[in-house]
């Protein structure tokens, strides 16, 4: 199915950017200009872009400048704002109602779940530091752990109203506690169950008065997946889809494209192939 977009809802980490958040280098480190070209044709076809990160309100917002989207969803989907961050909205998702008013990261440090969980994994999981200090809806974490026997395990500590995302592979440092490895660590987000980017955009189009086949979204990691449903074609990059398990979960998605190139080139791609 092809989709002509007048909205393109877009992850930065790993598919709008590359190495480093370069977006002007491959994902072989090469130098290239496609992914620059491909934002002007973009702009000069009137198509709405706006920024999906798991990264935090303030960074999501400048990134949005400098890019010149139109709009900006913060922390996974927690927050959505336009009008440069003047206008914003808030997801609060599986947040328990005795807690209304705090923001999650409050409830998680009050409750202690989330240095729990790493003590339940020492070794393959630590903070995402130092990124995870200013986020409010998530903890930000990073390590080598199952999602699904995490949110098993969150059940059983009676915090099911938690979900631990991901959000892809980063090349490991030696700033890094972990130990080591030859599977690359991940991205964890962990979060009330119920906020998505999916859901983000779902918001975002109704404001907007647009419906999911006038959008299309680009994402290279499994919470990225999570988008497919609000839009009429996701866009997976090729470094994503090359990833350990997500063939089979891409196969079960049926408005999903895997593009031919990695990081930025592959977001050329997308984004030429919706204009």
């Amino acid at each position: 199915m092809c989709v002509v977009a007048a909205i393109v809802y877009t992850d930065l980490d790993g598919t709008m950017v590359g190495p480093r958040g370069s977006f002007w280098h491959t994902a072989g480190r090469e130098l290239t200009a496609d992914p620059a070209a491909a934002l002007l044709d973009l702009h000069r076809a009137g198509v709405a872009l706006v920024l999906v990160s798991g990264r935090t309100f303030e960074q999501v917002v400048e990134a949005a400048r400098i890019f010149a989207a139109d709009g900006a969803i913060a922390e996974l989907g927690a927050t959505i704002s336009w009008d440069a961050g003047r206008g914003t909205h808030q997801l609060t998702g599986a947040l328990p109602a005795e807690y209304a008013g705090r923001t999650p990261m409050d409830v998680m440090a009050e409750l202690g779940v989330v240095e729990k969980l790493i003590g339940e994994h020492p070794g393959q999981l630590e903070w995402h530091a130092p990124w995870h200090a200013t986020h409010s809806t998530d903890a930000l974490l990073r390590g080598r752990v199952d999602p699904v026997a995490v949110d098993a395990w969150l059940a059983e500590q009676g915090a099911g109203w938690l979900t631990l995302k991901d959000n892809g592979a980063i090349p490991a440092t030696s700033r890094f506690g972990l130990d080591d490895d030859p599977l690359p660590p991940r991205v964890f987000h962990l979060m009330p169950r119920g906020i998505s980017k999916g859901a983000a955009i779902a918001w975002d189009l109704e404001r907007r008065g647009l419906s999911p086949d006038d959008a299309v979204a680009i994402g290279d990691s499994v919470s990225d997946l999570d988008m497919a449903p609000a839009v009429g074609r996701l866009f997976i990059t090729a470094n994503g889809a090359s990833v350990d398990g997500m063939t089979g979960l891409i196969e079960a998605v049926p408005n999903v494209t895997v593009t031919d190139a990695a990081m930025g080139e592959g977001w050329a791609q997308a984004v030429l192939a919706s204009l």
